[in-house]
């Protein structure tokens, strides 16, 4: 399965008046944190891959203390087309995000670069919005969803369409990741 994902930077407060006005769905918010890794045996900047740790938290729901935090371990491949940031994404949940964080130490692994955000979903017909608030990044805007390989020039032209649903120029994205994004900010 593929995630194709359309990125631009936009005021979410304009996004927020569309999303009302296309009687979007509201799914929830959260606050993210995302711990990414370096190999010991490739270089994934080279690669273009990422390996992370993501820690959840609800942000629009009181939730019980214990399950307050919710950890997953992702894999990424590199991208696969040069019209939109479409990967090929492994993901699973993991129980404890500090014990998974010890075992890809011991394997070698070392964290490179965390990268937080506030994050409000939203569904637009088959299609994901996210509002994303990136530290030290500002406010950018994701439309996205899984396809197939013999869907992905549908599904990234509907993902087209809804960014131009949304008063946004599909021709802006960004097909640098937000860790990409924020290393080439330090540099």
């Amino acid at each position: 399965m593929y995630e194709v994902e359309l990125k631009v930077r936009a005021d979410h407060d304009d996004v927020r008046e569309r999303l009302e006005a296309l009687d979007a769905k509201e799914l929830g918010g959260v606050a993210q944190a995302d711990t990414y890794y370096d190999a010991p045996h490739r270089d994934f900047a080279e690669t273009d891959e990422a390996l992370r740790i993501r820690r959840e938290r609800r942000t629009d729901a009181v939730v019980d203390e214990d399950a307050a935090e919710t950890a997953k371990v992702t894999y990424k491949g590199p991208l696969v087309e040069r019209e939109s940031k479409t990967r090929e994404e492994f993901e699973t949940g993991v129980d404890d995000g500090e014990t998974m964080a010890g075992v890809l130490g011991g394997l070698g692994f070392e964290p490179a670069a965390v990268v937080e955000k506030e994050r409000e979903y939203f569904r637009v017909d088959e299609y994901t919005v996210v509002l994303d608030d990136v530290a030290g990044l500002g406010e950018f805007v994701e439309v996205e969803r899984e396809a197939e390989e013999s869907e992905l020039e549908t599904v990234r032209e509907g993902a087209a369409a809804v960014l131009r649903q949304l008063g946004l120029d599909p021709d802006e994205q960004i097909r640098t990741s937000y860790l990409g994004l924020l290393l080439a900010k330090r540099e």
